[in-house]
C-alpha cells in the first residue's frame, strides 16, 4: 500500500453520508471529550465551593484558548493542504507539508508558554485578576502554560494532521484519552493530594504530555504507509507551503485568537460585578463550548473529504458533501441548542453548590446557547471556503464573530441593560457574522457547481489556483 493511499476508498467511493460519519463521529466524540475535560477543571474546582477558584480559572481561559487558536492555525491549515495534495498525487509535497506543520507549532508553542511564563505579572491585571485571584490564576497558568503550552498546543495540530489521511478514529482516540486521563487525575491531585486549583492545573499538564506522546508514537508507526513524518531533513520553508498552511489555517486561528479577546473584555466587564459572577459566566461559557464543540468537529472532520474530492476533479462528490455537512450540523446543533436552554439550571447546578453562581449560570447559559446554531453555521461555511484553499472570505467571517462584532455590543448593552445585557452581545454577533456567511457561501457552492471538473495532478501553479490566489 502506498503512501497516501491507506484510505482512498474513505475519500473516493465509500457513500458520502458514511464517510462524513466515519470522518465526522469520532472527531465530534473527541471534541466532546475535551469540553468535558475542560469543564472537568471547572467541575471539580467547583467541589471546593470557593467561587473565588472558580473565577481565577476562568480568568485564566483566554490565555488557554489562544494555544488553540495556534494549534488550528497549523493543524487546520496544514490538513487542509495535504488533503488536497493527495487528492493531486502529491505525497512528497504533503510530506514536506506535514513536517512544516510539526515542527513549526512545536517551536512556536514553546515560545508563547515561555512569553506567558514571564509576562504574568503583567497579563493577570489586563485578564481582570483581582487581589482575591491573582496567585491562583498565577499558579494555574505556570502549569497549564508556562510548562504545558507545547503538549497543549501539539495535541489538537497533530490529530488534524493525521485526520487529513483519513485517520479520524485514531486522532479521536489519543485526544479522548488525553481528555479521560485528566477527569482520572483531577480528583486525586485537587483532592486527594490537596493541591486545589494548582492540582487541576497540574493534572491537565500531565494528561496533555502523555497525550502527546501517543500522537507522535502513532505517525511513528504508520510511518511506512503515510505522508506524515517526523523527520527534520522533511522540513522545507520553500514550494509555497508555509504561505498555504498559514493562510488557509489563518481564519480558524482569527477565531480562537479574537475569541481571546472577547473573553478578556466580558471578564473585565462581569468582574465589575463581582467573583460570584465570573464564575457564574465561567460555568455558562463552558457549557456552551459543548455546541461549539460539536459543530467545530463536524465541520472540520469533514474538511478533508471536501478538499479530496475539490482537488481530485470528483464535484458530484464534492457538492454531495458539502449538502450532506449541511444537513447534520444544522439538526445536531438545534438539538444541543434545545437541551442546553432546557436543562440550564441542572446542569449548572452541578459545577457548584452556590445558589447565587448557579442563578448567574443559568441565565448566561440560555441566552449565549441560542446562538449556537448560527454558529456551526457559520462554521460550516468557513470548512467549505478552508477545505477549497480560499483565503479572503474565511478571513472576513472570522474577523465577524468574536472580538470584533460583540465588543461594541459588550460594552453598550452592559450599559443599557446592566450584566444580563452582556450575554446578548453574543447573539447578536453570531447573527450578523451568519447573515453575511449564507450570502458568500451560498454564492461560492453555485459558482463551484457551474465550474468544469478538473483532473490531474496539484502543479504548484495550480495549487496557486486552487487556494485562490
Amino acid at each position: 500500500m502506498g503512501k497516501g493511499k491507506n484510505n482512498e476508498e474513505l475519500f473516493r467511493s465509500m457513500p458520502v453520508a458514511q464517510a462524513i460519519l466515519t470522518l465526522a463521529v469520532p472527531t465530534v466524540v473527541s471534541q466532546i471529550i475535551t469540553i468535558i475535560y475542560n469543564m472537568a477543571d471547572t467541575f471539580f474546582i467547583g467541589q471546593l465551593g470557593d467561587p473565588k477558584q472558580v473565577a481565577a480559572a476562568t480568568l485564566a481561559m483566554p490565555l488557554f484558548m489562544f494555544m488553540t487558536a495556534l494549534s488550528n492555525l497549523f493543524g487546520v491549515g496544514g490538513a487542509s493542504l495535504i488533503s488536497r495534495f493527495l487528492g493531486g498525487g502529491e505525497q512528497e509535497k504533503a510530506s514536506r507539508c506535514g513536517a512544516f506543520c510539526i515542527w513549526t507549532a512545536a517551536a512556536v508553542s514553546v515560545l508563547y508558554g515561555l512569553m506567558v511564563l514571564a509576562g504574568r505579572p503583567v497579563l493577570l491585571p489586563v485578564l481582570g485578576a483581582n487581589e482575591e485571584t491573582c496567585d491562583m490564576a498565577s499558579s494555574y497558568l505556570f502549569w497549564t502554560i508556562g510548562l504545558g503550552a507545547l503538549p497543549t498546543v501539539m495535541n489538537p495540530a497533530l490529530a488534524h494532521l493525521i485526520r487529513s489521511e483519513g485517520y479520524s478514529r485514531q486522532a479521536s482516540f489519543g485526544v479522548a484519552f488525553g481528555g479521560i486521563l485528566n477527569m482520572v487525575l483531577d480528583p486525586l491531585f485537587i483532592y486527594g493530594l490537596h493541591l486545589q486549583i494548582t492540582g487541576a492545573a497540574v493534572a491537565t499538564l500531565i494528561s496533555n504530555t502523555t497525550a502527546m506522546f501517543y500522537f507522535l508514537a502513532f505517525i511513528w508507526k504508520i510511518r511506512g504507509v503515510s505522508v506524515l513524518t517526523l523527520s527534520p531533513g522533511m522540513y522545507t520553508l520553500g514550494e509555497h507551503i508555509p504561505a498555504e498552511v498559514i493562510s488557509v489555517g489563518l481564519p480558524s486561528f482569527l477565531i480562537s485568537m479574537m475569541g481571546t479577546v472577547s473573553n478578556t473584555v466580558l471578564n473585565h466587564i462581569i468582574a465589575g460585578y463581582s467573583s460570584v459572577a465570573v464564575a457564574g459566566m465561567g460555568i455558562a461559557k463552558k457549557l456552551n463550548m459543548l455546541a461549539f464543540a460539536v459543530g467545530q468537529g463536524i465541520t472540520q472532520g469533514t474538511l478533508p473529504l471536501i478538499g479530496y474530492n475539490y482537488t481530485s476533479g470528483n464535484k458530484k462528490r464534492m457538492l454531495d458533501a458539502i449538502r450532506a455537512l449541511f444537513v447534520f450540523s444544522l439538526g445536531v446543533a438545534l438539538a444541543i441548542a434545545v437541551l442546553l436552554y432546557t436543562q440550564a439550571a441542572a446542569v449548572s447546578r452541578l459545577f457548584i453548590d452556590n445558589s447565587e453562581t448557579v442563578a448567574y449560570g443559568c441565565r448566561f447559559l440560555r441566552i449565549i446557547c441560542s446562538a449556537s446554531p448560527m454558529t456551526t453555521m457559520t462554521f460550516f461555511a468557513l470548512t467549505v471556503f478552508q477545505a477549497t484553499g480560499k483565503k479572503r472570505q474565511p478571513i472576513i467571517l472570522s474577523m465577524l464573530r468574536k472580538g470584533t462584532v460583540d465588543v461594541p455590543f459588550m460594552i453598550l448593552f452592559n450599559h443599557v441593560f446592566g450584566i444580563r445585557g452582556v450575554a446578548w452581545a453574543t447573539p447578536v454577533a453570531e447573527v450578523t457574522s451568519l447573515m453575511v456567511a449564507a450570502a458568500m457561501v451560498i454564492t461560492y457552492i453555485r459558482k463551484l457547481a457551474r465550474e468544469p471538473e478538473w483532473k490531474g495532478p496539484v502543479s504548484e501553479t495550480k495549487t496557486c489556483k486552487l487556494v485562490g490566489k
